[in-house]
């Protein structure tokens, strides 16, 4: 389970998987191609890498989602997010001229929340998400300035829930493993700009959880999690732009889309009790901007920005086990060349999310204020 990490960034999924990307906001990540773990981001970018590489990374993941509700009588879960680190590693292997393949191990979806012991440990006190994803891929160059790739992804799931069960924890788990692909694009428009785009397949997995629970003070009443909006992930389109201005200074940018809207209402329903059923998720669309400056040949400098539009229709009625709203990230880092073979880089990135509001189940109801991640990370390639 160390090459899963969980965060709330783009819903589920998040672009800090312990590589450069951390540093840039994600930005140019279909079209940069730098090193191996473009095999997550394009693919086709492999045909850009030397005979033999290999880009590992390592992450810490930490922030601050509270969740107070809104009768102060009762007792509020307060922060329920916990520090948790990752791990990602990376291949690519030049076969002939044209062909060239790769693997990836890496956990770039999930969701982890600790409530706690509050007012409604009966319904969920934790509830943690976690994927990890086998990647083996291919990259084809057709000509010198257009490549294809494609990734056949085996996605390994496990989800947990614990609540309060008659005073004592329950914890009930399962495992899962789902299949999705990707297919990437990648094509020089001229010596110094390129463009890549990259489209990933969703992901199902099939949990088998009792997501029901009831409460000694509400007989007639059954509250249901919406465990299905925990376990999937949407499909997804990258387009990205990269320009060499000069030897020293490069710019590039992102346009990303994820069809949250096909999986509905995610909320909490409530058996015996009049619920009313409307499609409250939404497509999101992500931007990112960022620049490298290489002063020297030893360093290459990167920074970035990124927007990630919420996925839900109001923030006033956001699903109690699903916090999130429109993202900014802030993110800086430098790379350093050890020796003409090998690299070593650290990144730093600040999430900023929107506020939000949990309307479902009315007993529970509350907001999750101001809420923000942080992430640091450390990588290392080295080809041969």
């Amino acid at each position: 389970m160390l090459f899963s990490s969980l965060s709330h960034a783009s819903a589920l999924y998040f672009y800090e998987i312990g590589t450069e990307d951390t540093a840039l906001a994600g930005a140019g990540q279909a079209a940069r191609a730098q090193d191996a773990s473009t095999i997550v981001t394009n693919p086709a970018g492999m045909t850009r890498l030397p005979d033999h590489m290999f880009t590992g990374g390592l992450q810490v993941m930490d922030g601050d989602i509270p969740y107070h509700l809104d009768d102060s009588s009762k007792e509020s879960p307060g922060n329920v997010m916990n520090i948790f680190p990752g791990a990602s590693s990376f291949y690519s292997q030049k076969i002939n001229d044209r062909l060239y393949a790769g693997i990836g191990l890496y956990g770039n979806y999930g969701l982890g929340i600790d409530f706690g012991d509050w007012a409604g440990d009966r319904l969920i006190k934790k509830s943690t998400m976690v994927a990890m994803t086998l990647s083996p891929s291919v990259a084809y160059k057709l000509n010198d300035r257009l490549s294809i790739g494609a990734s056949a992804n085996a996605n390994y799931g496990y989800l947990s829930l614990t609540r309060n069960v008659n005073g004592d924890d329950e914890k009930e788990n399962d495992h899962d493993w789902a299949m999705s692909y990707r297919l990437g694009l990648l094509m020089d428009l001229t010596d110094s700009t390129r463009a890549g785009i990259t489209w990933t397949s969703k992901t199902d997995y099939d949990f088998n959880i009792n997501g029901k629970a009831r409460f000694p003070n509400l007989p007639n009443v059954e509250y249901d999690l919406p465990i299905s909006a925990q376990v999937r992930a949407p499909q997804q389109i990258m387009f990205s732009l990269v320009h060499d201005i000069n030897q020293h200074w490069s710019v590039m940018g992102d346009l990303g889309w994820q069809d949250w809207s096909q999986f509905g209402s995610p909320q909490v329903t409530i058996a015996g009790q009049e619920n009313q059923q409307q499609n409250r998720l939404k497509d999101s669309w992500h931007t990112a901007l960022g620049v490298q400056h290489r002063p020297t040949e030893q360093w290459r400098l990167n920074a970035g920005v990124a927007f990630d539009s919420t996925v839900y229709n109001s923030q006033s009625d956001v699903a109690l086990s699903l916090p999130t709203g429109d993202e900014w990230r802030f993110a800086t880092g430098a790379q350093y060349q050890i020796t003409p073979a090998s690299n070593v880089g650290f990144a730093v990135s600040y999430l900023h999310m929107q506020s939000s509001n949990v309307k479902s189940p009315e007993a529970f109801s509350g907001s999750y204020d101001h809420p923000y991640l942080w992430f640091a990370s450390v990588n290392y390639s080295y080809q041969f």
